[in-house]
């Protein structure tokens, strides 16, 4: 049988490779031995290693698809692969370069002497130069083919604006105000600097700005305001959550009213977390599904693709676990003149000081005949809806040793007499995830107290009037004593093989239903897909013609949409053969054509009221639009029919159609 035929692609790979074996071979002999006596000898292998990635680029660069004698998948991403492998093998070719060349001195104080000989030796060595200049210009052409040489080591000087510390091996850590000389300019935005003390490395060129004489004496005068502007900002982003209790404590609301007529316990206050949902989408699902920047802004820190499998690189998180809530018991109710329109518990990671994920909620149910009892997933026809499902996964990747999991247990009410509505916090309980040897606790079933006040109050109880008259020091006292006391029932639990894969695609840090990860899952390929695959450079920050990418985040702060999405996706996954559900381009297509046949229609239909959390009446009018467009939909697509009254829809925005990565992205 004859061997089988190299294409032309793999040929250019096994060159790289080689190139690679030879740089990484010279790199080693010059750092190891003593290049004093040799340093001609490395330079010209420099240059032949030059040489020998000029002509393979240039080779790559003509192949194209019809060249290879076989199919080749993902031929273009391969190509891209190669081209920047090429490019990492250059720049390290470049660093030695440099390293090889002879330093130059910059001290003022030599001696008249020296300089004399110094243009003497130019004198003497002029002719010689002049013959060597054309061979010289050639070598220089092959090292400045991807970089911009600096001519003049001080002519480009660049003075850091923001703090970077090095993320990678041969990236350069800077401190602001730092004075760099540029060695070279790189196409990709990296730029080889050397610093005060002669360290060389790579920095983000989003990081500098032209240095001078003038900027150095600013910089002296603005440097104490600079500090004082950072230490603001810095505390105002840190005490965010300390604003939102200091208002819920200090401002005199209905809850203080409410207090003071004895219609609330004393425990009750103003809902911490309420609160914060109010400020913006710094604490919403929206915000934390978006991919999040990199500190040097060039790339991403928790999206990355896989190019073997064309999915998204699972990452494992320090905290990735599932819970299941069971029940309260014994929360005090409000009293006479309140009336409550929804029971719920929000929860998030928290660490004692600060909210550090998105706040999840949880609405909860209740016996009319044993209101102090919450209880969840109710038993009902069709699917559960995500507000209602009991089953949270949360996923954290912060490095803090107080890390936990806070749960404040809060009711939404209206006044009779006022029509006033307000959010009130019942109490709240802390699960921490870490004891103090650092190693997660055990996954089992937990019984929390709940507090209260607000988390950043202690020794608060949530109705006084329950301890009153507790006495007596008896084990059948304590145990009577106990059982009147507020307390939240839950479960740790380990997500098994399925839902782990599934967790390690999704973002560092989220927590939500686990009734809609599936749904997560998808979109974070997508995404990846648009930004990691599809875009003509990593720097390209064009507008992303993609619905689907533009919208999806709305509709995770709208539980009804999210749930119209699993039930479509559901059925539609129900009509696919198995061969179609291991087929991840069908699988995208499909969840993009459902999303936009079921859902998109309904993000800015006239006829769908705004959501308003806790109106029935609302609630009740949003179910019926979004039940009355899936069967509308299902209808025309099995009978191919159109209905005779086209649907309203909101006036046209550029957002509903492109996705803003600059905006987007955390």
């Amino acid at each position: 049988m004859p061997p089988k035929r190299k294409g032309p692609l793999q040929t250019v790979q096994r060159e790289t490779d080689d190139i690679k074996k030879q740089v990484d071979s010279l790199i080693k002999d010059a750092r190891q031995s003593d290049v004093s006596g040799r340093t001609e000898a490395y330079q010209s292998r420099c240059i032949h290693l030059q040489n020998l990635m000029e002509e393979t680029t240039r080779k790559l660069k003509k192949l194209t698809k019809a060249d290879e004698p076989a199919p080749v998948g993902n031929y273009d991403q391969r190509k891209m692969e190669e081209e920047s492998r090429l490019r990492g093998i250059e720049e390290q070719l470049l660093v030695l370069v440099l390293e090889l060349s002879p330093p130059q001195k910059h001290e003022g104080g030599s001696s008249q002497a020296q300089e004399d000989e110094e243009e003497e030796d130019s004198e003497e060595d002029s002719e010689e130069d002049e013959s060597e200049e054309e061979k010289v210009e050639d070598e220089e052409d092959v090292v400045t083919k991807t970089t911009e040489q600096i001519p003049e080591s001080g002519t480009a000087t660049y003075m850091v604006i923001s703090a970077f510390k090095g993320e990678q091996e041969g990236d350069l850590t800077i401190q602001m105000g730092e004075v760099l000389t540029i060695l070279s300019k790189n196409e990709d935005g990296w730029w080889l600097a050397q610093d005060s003390k002669g360290n060389k490395g790579l920095v983000p060129k989003t990081y500098l700005k032209r240095y001078s004489d003038q900027d150095d004496e600013d910089y002296e005068d603005d440097e104490a305001s600079e500090d004082e502007d950072e230490e603001l900002e810095s505390k105002r982003m840190h005490s965010s959550n300390w604003d939102s209790v200091r208002r819920a404590i200090t401002e005199i609301d209905a809850t203080d009213v409410l207090s003071a007529m004895g219609a609330i316990p004393a425990g009750f206050r103003s809902s911490t977390l309420s609160k914060l949902l109010d400020e913006g989408i710094t604490y919403r699902r929206s915000h934390y599904i978006q991919p999040e920047l990199s500190q040097s802004k060039l790339s991403f820190k928790d999206l990355f693709r896989d190019p073997d499998t064309g999915k998204v690189r699972q990452r494992t998180a320090r905290t990735s676990l599932t819970l299941t809530l069971w029940s309260c018991k014994s929360i005090p109710t409000p009293g006479v003149g309140v009336q409550v329109l929804s029971r719920h518990i929000r929860l998030c990671a928290f660490d004692g000081t600060q909210v550090l994920s998105n706040i999840h909620t949880i609405r909860a149910t209740c016996n009319a005949n044993n209101v102090k009892t919450w209880s969840f997933s109710p038993r009902m026809t069709g699917n559960l809806p995500s507000l209602l499902d009991r089953d949270c996964f949360l996923r954290c990747n912060l490095d803090t040793p107080e890390l936990g999991i806070l749960f404040e247990l809060g009711v939404t009410y209206i006044r009779n007499s006022t029509g006033e509505r307000g959010d009130l916090s019942c109490g709240w309980a802390f699960l921490k995830l870490f004891d103090a040897n650092g190693a997660p606790v055990p996954h089992r079933t937990y019984e929390l107290l709940v507090h209260g006040g607000t988390p950043y109050e202690k020794d608060i109880e949530v109705d006084p009037s329950l301890t009153r008259g507790a006495t007596g020091t008896g084990m059948f006292q304590q145990m009577m004593f106990s059982r009147k006391l507020p307390k939240l029932f839950l479960k740790l639990k380990s997500p098994n093989a399925r839902t782990r894969s599934q967790l390690s695609a999704l973002p560092d840090t989220l927590v939500g239903s686990l009734s809609s990860i599936h749904l997560l899952v998808l979109h974070r390929q997508l995404l990846a897909d648009a930004l990691l695959m599809n875009r003509a450079t990593m720097q390209n920050a064009d507008l992303i013609c993609s619905p689907l990418l533009a919208t999806f985040p709305e509709i995770m702060d709208q539980t009804d949409l999210l749930d119209a999405l699993r039930k479509s996706w559901l059925e539609a996954e129900n009509n696919m053969k198995r061969s179609e559900k291991r087929d991840l381009p069908l699988l995208k297509r499909m969840f993009v054509r459902v999303y936009m046949d079921n859902i998109y229609p309904l993000l800015y239909s006239a006829d769908l009221p705004p959501p308003r959390w806790a109106d029935e009446m609302v609630e009740n009018q949003r179910a019926r639009v979004i039940f009355a467009s899936l069967q509308t939909t299902s209808t025309q697509e099995h009978f191919h029919t159109h209905t005779d009254s086209p649907p309203r829809h909101q006036a046209f925005d550029i957002s509903q159609l492109t996705f803003d990565l600059l905006c987007m992205a955390q």
